[in-house]
């Protein structure tokens, strides 16, 4: 009973911190359009006030037609991203007679609880990893690594599907496509920003070195660098935003795993065996989407993307009823 009530409470926190994190995009992606106006008026000429004046007034009519121009990138990414996903990760599909056991594994969940079966990919390491990806029925994909179908038990392997598919029932992977793409606005400013702006050694606003009375070149690099500041800032804490995102869905998956399968040890004896070998190349913003992290595994907790296991252990002992002990090496391959 307390159990139930414990692993319930967690998934329902960890939904609102999700949807708190998302808003919070939408107050990162006003700060960039603002920080642009301010460098695009800096090179006007002016005093820092007047700078930020003009600014102040086309931001406010501005925004929408920002925001429209977001949305035509959003779409297109809505389209096209599973086909980005699985070029970036070297997912492909994989047919019923080439891998009987994992469609009978994944179409048996599928079947006790009446949720469509999503298409399934195969991407060929050794690694121990899978992911889940899609936006609505009938384009959901779960991949798994050549490794993991390989080395898993029955109920182990089971336990990941109901990883992944809890991911596609939470609509957790339309949740993280929404974050990268987002995320992925403010990167690229930045690095634009980065690359391309040279100040205070080579750009400099109109009348290069020049001053006159009203300190208007000294008002005009003050905006300049309130801007990149702007810019930094937003690409550093939309980041954060995204790891934060990905670690609570990782618990969220984790419980619905046990709460689709029953069995909380086999949950915990795949993640054993998955913190093992979980490393393999993708591009640096696809780690988010996997089952543990495949780039960085043992990084800082601050900057992975994903809790440790350590952590998803424990919560799964404490709210689940997990009895694997939280030291548990590699189980038998072969139970």
């Amino acid at each position: 009973m307390f159990r139930a009530y414990g692993l319930y409470t967690h998934i329902r926190a960890n939904r609102i911190r999700s949807v708190l994190l998302l808003i919070g995009f939408v107050a990162l992606l006003h700060a960039l359009l603002f920080s642009i106006l301010l460098l695009i008026n800096a090179f006007g000429g002016g005093t820092f006030e007047e700078i930020v004046a003009r600014a102040v007034d086309q931001f406010a009519g501005s925004w929408p037609v920002a925001m429209l121009a977001a949305g035509v990138w959003f779409l297109i990414s809505w389209f096209f991203h599973q086909r980005l996903i699985s070029y970036a990760t070297g997912a492909r599909g994989i047919s019923r007679r080439e891998a009987p056991r994992l469609y009978n594994v994944l179409e048996n969940l599928c079947i006790s609880r009446g949720i469509p079966m999503p298409t399934l990919q195969i991407i060929e390491t050794p690694a121990l990893n899978a992911y889940a990806a899609g936006l609505k029925e009938g384009e959901y994909v779960i991949a798994v690594t050549r490794g993991l179908m390989e080395t898993l038990s029955d109920d182990e392997l089971e336990a990941v599907l109901g990883h992944e598919l809890t991911h596609i029932r939470n609509r957790d992977t339309q949740l993280m496509v929404i974050a990268i793409i987002f995320a992925g606005i403010f990167a690229f400013v930045a690095d634009l920003v980065i690359r391309t702006w040279r100040f205070p050694y080579g750009v400099w606003p109109r009348g290069g070195d020049r001053r006159d009375g009203r300190g208007r070149d000294g008002g005009a690099a003050l905006a300049i660098l309130i801007a990149i500041a702007i810019v930094l800032i937003s690409w550093g804490l939309s980041t954060l935003i995204r790891f934060a995102l990905s670690r609570t869905r990782e618990y969220l998956a984790d419980a619905g795993s046990v709460e689709l399968t029953k069995n909380p040890d086999a949950m915990i004896r795949a993640l054993r065996k998955i913190e093992k070998n979980a490393k393999f190349d993708v591009p640096s913003r696809m780690e988010a989407f996997f089952i543990e992290n495949p780039l960085t595994g043992s990084a800082a907790r601050l900057l992975s993307t994903h809790p440790s296991i350590d952590d998803r252990v424990a919560a799964l002992q404490r709210y689940a009823g997990g009895t694997e002990s939280l030291g548990s090496q590699r189980g038998d391959a072969g139970r």
